[in-house]
Protein backbone atom coordinates (compact mmCIF):
# COMPACT_ATOMS: atom_id res chain seq x y z
CA UNK A 1 0.00 0.00 0.00
CA UNK A 2 2.51 2.23 0.79
CA UNK A 3 4.40 1.78 -2.69
CA UNK A 4 1.20 2.61 -4.14
CA UNK A 5 0.60 5.68 -2.06
CA UNK A 6 3.88 6.84 -2.85
CA UNK A 7 3.00 5.88 -7.08
CA UNK A 8 -0.07 8.49 -6.12
CA UNK A 9 1.83 11.18 -4.90
CA UNK A 10 4.82 11.28 -7.39
CA UNK A 11 2.06 11.45 -10.66
CA UNK A 12 -0.14 14.24 -8.51
CA UNK A 13 2.79 16.57 -8.11
CA UNK A 14 3.65 16.62 -11.51
CA UNK A 15 -0.24 16.18 -13.52
CA UNK A 16 -0.44 19.87 -13.99
CA UNK A 17 2.76 19.88 -16.40
CA UNK A 18 1.86 16.51 -17.42
CA UNK A 19 -1.03 17.48 -18.73
CA UNK A 20 -0.04 20.82 -20.93
CA UNK A 21 2.98 19.11 -22.05
CA UNK A 22 2.50 15.77 -22.56
CA UNK A 23 -1.12 14.81 -23.15
CA UNK A 24 -1.42 16.93 -26.26
CA UNK A 25 1.80 15.45 -27.70
CA UNK A 26 0.37 11.89 -27.36
CA UNK A 27 -3.03 12.23 -28.81
CA UNK A 28 -1.94 11.21 -32.07
CA UNK A 29 -0.63 7.81 -31.14
CA UNK A 30 -3.97 7.09 -29.08
CA UNK A 31 -5.95 8.06 -32.37
CA UNK A 32 -3.77 5.55 -34.40
CA UNK A 33 -4.43 3.10 -31.86
CA UNK A 34 -8.06 2.96 -31.71
CA UNK A 35 -8.35 2.91 -35.25
CA UNK A 36 -6.15 -0.40 -35.31
CA UNK A 37 -8.68 -1.53 -32.53
CA UNK A 38 -11.22 -1.57 -34.76
CA UNK A 39 -12.96 1.35 -32.16
CA UNK A 40 -16.61 1.78 -33.16
CA UNK A 41 -19.31 4.06 -32.12
CA UNK A 42 -21.38 3.33 -28.98
CA UNK A 43 -18.30 0.86 -28.19
CA UNK A 44 -17.92 0.98 -24.13
CA UNK A 45 -14.18 2.09 -23.52
CA UNK A 46 -11.85 1.29 -20.59
CA UNK A 47 -8.88 3.76 -20.26
CA UNK A 48 -6.91 2.57 -17.34
CA UNK A 49 -3.89 4.56 -15.95
CA UNK A 50 -5.20 7.35 -18.11
CA UNK A 51 -3.35 10.28 -17.36
CA UNK A 52 -5.41 13.12 -18.17
CA UNK A 53 -7.18 11.55 -21.44
CA UNK A 54 -4.75 11.16 -24.42
CA UNK A 55 -6.33 8.03 -25.03
CA UNK A 56 -10.05 8.18 -23.55
CA UNK A 57 -10.81 11.84 -25.42
CA UNK A 58 -10.04 10.40 -28.40
CA UNK A 59 -12.20 7.49 -27.71
CA UNK A 60 -15.13 10.00 -26.47
CA UNK A 61 -14.51 12.57 -29.77
CA UNK A 62 -15.54 9.00 -31.75
CA UNK A 63 -18.54 8.61 -29.86
CA UNK A 64 -17.82 5.68 -27.95
CA UNK A 65 -18.67 5.50 -24.36
CA UNK A 66 -15.60 6.05 -22.02
CA UNK A 67 -14.68 5.17 -18.15
CA UNK A 68 -11.40 6.51 -17.55
CA UNK A 69 -9.24 5.38 -14.70
CA UNK A 70 -6.51 6.61 -12.82
CA UNK A 71 -4.66 6.34 -9.42
CA UNK A 72 -3.82 10.20 -9.45
CA UNK A 73 -7.10 12.42 -8.12
CA UNK A 74 -5.30 15.43 -9.45
CA UNK A 75 -5.04 13.43 -13.17
CA UNK A 76 -8.61 12.83 -13.07
CA UNK A 77 -9.42 16.21 -12.04
CA UNK A 78 -7.36 17.41 -15.32
CA UNK A 79 -9.12 14.72 -17.49
CA UNK A 80 -12.31 15.92 -16.22
CA UNK A 81 -11.59 19.44 -17.20
CA UNK A 82 -10.64 18.44 -20.57
CA UNK A 83 -13.80 16.19 -21.17
CA UNK A 84 -16.44 19.36 -20.10
CA UNK A 85 -14.26 21.96 -22.20
CA UNK A 86 -14.84 19.42 -25.07
CA UNK A 87 -18.50 18.84 -24.09
CA UNK A 88 -18.28 14.97 -24.04
CA UNK A 89 -20.87 13.75 -21.98
CA UNK A 90 -20.01 10.27 -22.71
CA UNK A 91 -16.79 10.01 -20.59
CA UNK A 92 -16.70 9.54 -16.60
CA UNK A 93 -13.49 9.42 -15.01
CA UNK A 94 -12.76 7.51 -11.78
CA UNK A 95 -9.73 7.49 -9.03
CA UNK A 96 -8.97 3.76 -8.94
CA UNK A 97 -6.12 1.30 -8.70
CA UNK A 98 -5.38 0.01 -12.26
CA UNK A 99 -4.21 -3.05 -10.10
CA UNK A 100 -7.31 -4.05 -8.53
CA UNK A 101 -10.25 -2.30 -10.58
CA UNK A 102 -13.16 -1.69 -8.54
CA UNK A 103 -15.20 -2.96 -12.15
CA UNK A 104 -17.51 -6.01 -12.57
CA UNK A 105 -16.50 -8.81 -15.31
CA UNK A 106 -17.02 -8.79 -18.54
CA UNK A 107 -17.88 -5.30 -18.89
CA UNK A 108 -16.00 -3.44 -21.91
CA UNK A 109 -16.03 -3.66 -26.02
CA UNK A 110 -12.37 -2.63 -25.55
CA UNK A 111 -10.29 -2.04 -22.36
CA UNK A 112 -6.94 -0.49 -22.97
CA UNK A 113 -4.39 1.30 -21.79
CA UNK A 114 -1.59 4.03 -23.41
CA UNK A 115 1.71 4.29 -21.68
CA UNK A 116 0.22 3.17 -18.28
CA UNK A 117 -0.27 -0.31 -17.60
CA UNK A 118 3.47 -0.58 -18.87
CA UNK A 119 4.65 1.03 -15.61
CA UNK A 120 2.97 -1.06 -13.47
CA UNK A 121 5.26 -3.38 -10.66
CA UNK A 122 2.91 -5.95 -11.19
CA UNK A 123 2.12 -5.94 -14.91
CA UNK A 124 0.80 -9.34 -14.97
CA UNK A 125 -2.05 -7.95 -12.45
CA UNK A 126 -2.33 -5.36 -14.47
CA UNK A 127 -2.68 -7.04 -17.69
CA UNK A 128 -5.07 -9.51 -16.00
CA UNK A 129 -7.40 -7.19 -14.71
CA UNK A 130 -7.97 -5.57 -18.17
CA UNK A 131 -8.76 -8.83 -19.64
CA UNK A 132 -10.98 -9.48 -16.67
CA UNK A 133 -13.64 -6.73 -17.06
CA UNK A 134 -13.35 -7.29 -21.27
CA UNK A 135 -16.45 -8.68 -22.56
CA UNK A 136 -15.74 -12.23 -24.39
CA UNK A 137 -14.85 -11.58 -27.90
CA UNK A 138 -13.80 -7.81 -26.76
CA UNK A 139 -10.62 -6.48 -27.32
CA UNK A 140 -7.09 -5.34 -25.23
CA UNK A 141 -5.37 -2.84 -26.15
CA UNK A 142 -1.76 -2.21 -25.04
CA UNK A 143 0.57 1.28 -26.46
CA UNK A 144 3.95 0.70 -25.10
CA UNK A 145 6.97 2.40 -25.21
CA UNK A 146 9.99 0.18 -27.61
CA UNK A 147 13.40 0.14 -27.06
CA UNK A 148 15.09 2.65 -24.74
CA UNK A 149 18.16 2.63 -26.90
CA UNK A 150 15.43 3.89 -30.20
CA UNK A 151 14.00 6.19 -28.14
CA UNK A 152 15.66 9.75 -29.73
CA UNK A 153 13.93 11.78 -26.91
CA UNK A 154 15.64 10.41 -24.30
CA UNK A 155 18.86 9.99 -25.98
CA UNK A 156 18.96 13.51 -26.17
CA UNK A 157 18.27 14.68 -23.12
CA UNK A 158 20.66 12.18 -21.34
CA UNK A 159 23.34 13.33 -23.49
CA UNK A 160 22.88 17.16 -22.81
CA UNK A 161 22.89 16.16 -19.28
CA UNK A 162 26.64 14.38 -19.35
CA UNK A 163 27.68 17.16 -21.68
CA UNK A 164 26.95 19.46 -18.20
CA UNK A 165 27.59 17.11 -15.64
CA UNK A 166 30.07 14.60 -16.36
CA UNK A 167 29.71 12.14 -13.85
CA UNK A 168 25.80 11.84 -14.55
CA UNK A 169 24.34 8.21 -14.47
CA UNK A 170 21.09 8.48 -16.37
CA UNK A 171 18.99 5.75 -16.17
CA UNK A 172 19.46 2.22 -14.51
CA UNK A 173 18.87 -0.65 -17.54
CA UNK A 174 19.85 -3.87 -15.85
CA UNK A 175 17.02 -4.71 -15.44
CA UNK A 176 15.62 -1.85 -17.51
CA UNK A 177 13.08 0.72 -15.46
CA UNK A 178 9.52 -0.04 -15.85
CA UNK A 179 8.27 1.99 -19.11
CA UNK A 180 10.45 -0.53 -21.02
CA UNK A 181 9.80 -3.45 -19.33
CA UNK A 182 7.48 -5.01 -22.44
CA UNK A 183 9.79 -2.51 -24.95
CA UNK A 184 10.69 -5.65 -26.96
CA UNK A 185 7.44 -6.92 -28.77
CA UNK A 186 8.19 -10.52 -28.24
CA UNK A 187 8.04 -10.00 -24.40
CA UNK A 188 5.03 -8.13 -24.56
CA UNK A 189 3.70 -10.42 -26.75
CA UNK A 190 4.30 -12.84 -24.47
CA UNK A 191 2.69 -11.39 -21.38
CA UNK A 192 -0.44 -10.96 -23.43
CA UNK A 193 -0.93 -14.80 -23.99
CA UNK A 194 0.34 -15.21 -20.29
CA UNK A 195 -2.98 -12.81 -19.82
CA UNK A 196 -4.83 -15.62 -22.01
CA UNK A 197 -5.62 -13.35 -24.60
CA UNK A 198 -5.68 -14.64 -28.13
CA UNK A 199 -5.25 -13.10 -31.89
CA UNK A 200 -2.30 -11.32 -30.31
CA UNK A 201 -1.44 -8.32 -32.90
CA UNK A 202 1.59 -5.94 -31.87
CA UNK A 203 2.50 -3.05 -34.37
CA UNK A 204 5.20 -0.75 -34.26
CA UNK A 205 4.63 2.66 -35.07
CA UNK A 206 6.81 6.23 -34.71
CA UNK A 207 5.65 8.15 -32.07
CA UNK A 208 6.98 11.97 -33.95
CA UNK A 209 7.78 14.66 -31.08
CA UNK A 210 8.02 17.92 -32.12
CA UNK A 211 10.33 20.26 -29.53
CA UNK A 212 10.85 24.25 -30.56
CA UNK A 213 13.29 24.63 -27.94
CA UNK A 214 15.50 23.39 -25.12
CA UNK A 215 13.30 24.58 -22.90
CA UNK A 216 10.16 22.99 -24.17
CA UNK A 217 12.07 19.39 -24.66
CA UNK A 218 13.08 20.04 -20.80
CA UNK A 219 9.76 20.96 -19.59
CA UNK A 220 8.57 17.63 -21.63
CA UNK A 221 10.57 14.73 -20.08
CA UNK A 222 10.64 16.19 -16.14
CA UNK A 223 6.67 16.32 -16.62
CA UNK A 224 6.57 12.78 -18.72
CA UNK A 225 7.00 10.40 -15.88
CA UNK A 226 8.17 11.07 -12.05
CA UNK A 227 11.19 8.99 -13.25
CA UNK A 228 12.45 12.08 -15.89
CA UNK A 229 11.84 14.39 -12.51
CA UNK A 230 13.39 12.56 -10.27
CA UNK A 231 17.14 11.96 -13.02
CA UNK A 232 17.66 15.65 -12.86
CA UNK A 233 16.16 16.93 -9.45
CA UNK A 234 19.20 17.57 -8.08
CA UNK A 235 21.16 19.63 -11.11
CA UNK A 236 21.84 23.38 -9.49
CA UNK A 237 19.55 26.29 -11.76
CA UNK A 238 22.90 26.70 -13.50
CA UNK A 239 23.27 23.33 -14.50
CA UNK A 240 19.81 23.03 -15.29
CA UNK A 241 20.19 26.48 -17.59
CA UNK A 242 23.27 24.89 -19.28
CA UNK A 243 21.05 21.19 -20.30
CA UNK A 244 18.58 23.39 -21.62
CA UNK A 245 21.24 25.33 -23.47
CA UNK A 246 22.89 22.08 -25.27
CA UNK A 247 19.62 20.99 -25.82
CA UNK A 248 19.10 24.11 -27.98
CA UNK A 249 22.10 23.35 -30.03
CA UNK A 250 21.42 19.66 -30.46
CA UNK A 251 17.44 20.19 -31.58
CA UNK A 252 18.77 23.19 -34.32
CA UNK A 253 21.02 20.70 -35.41
CA UNK A 254 18.06 18.10 -36.10
CA UNK A 255 16.10 20.84 -37.28
CA UNK A 256 18.53 22.06 -39.99
CA UNK A 257 18.39 25.06 -38.77
CA UNK A 258 14.72 26.50 -38.55
CA UNK A 259 11.71 24.86 -37.44
CA UNK A 260 11.09 22.69 -34.59
CA UNK A 261 13.05 19.38 -34.28
CA UNK A 262 11.35 15.98 -35.20
CA UNK A 263 12.45 13.36 -33.02
CA UNK A 264 11.52 9.84 -33.32
CA UNK A 265 10.48 7.42 -31.06
CA UNK A 266 9.13 3.22 -31.66
CA UNK A 267 6.17 2.72 -29.65
CA UNK A 268 4.51 -0.82 -29.46
CA UNK A 269 0.56 -1.00 -30.44
CA UNK A 270 -0.46 -4.53 -29.17
CA UNK A 271 -4.21 -6.04 -29.24
CA UNK A 272 -5.28 -9.17 -28.05
CA UNK A 273 -9.08 -10.84 -28.44
CA UNK A 274 -10.34 -11.90 -25.04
Amino acid sequence: MAERAETRDAWTEIAPAFDEFVTPSNIPIAEEALQLVGLRRDMRVLDVAAGSGALSIPAARAGAEVVATDISPAMVERLEARAREEELPNLEAHVMDGQDLDLEDDTFDVAGSQFGVMLFPDLSQGLSELARVTKPGGRVLLVTMGPPSEIEFLGFFLEAVKSVVPGFVGLPMDPPPLPFQVSDPETLREKLVDSGLTDIRIETTNHRLQFESGAQMWDWVTASNPIGAEMVADLTTEQTAAVQKSLDAKLRERAGGSGPAVLNNPVNIAIGTK
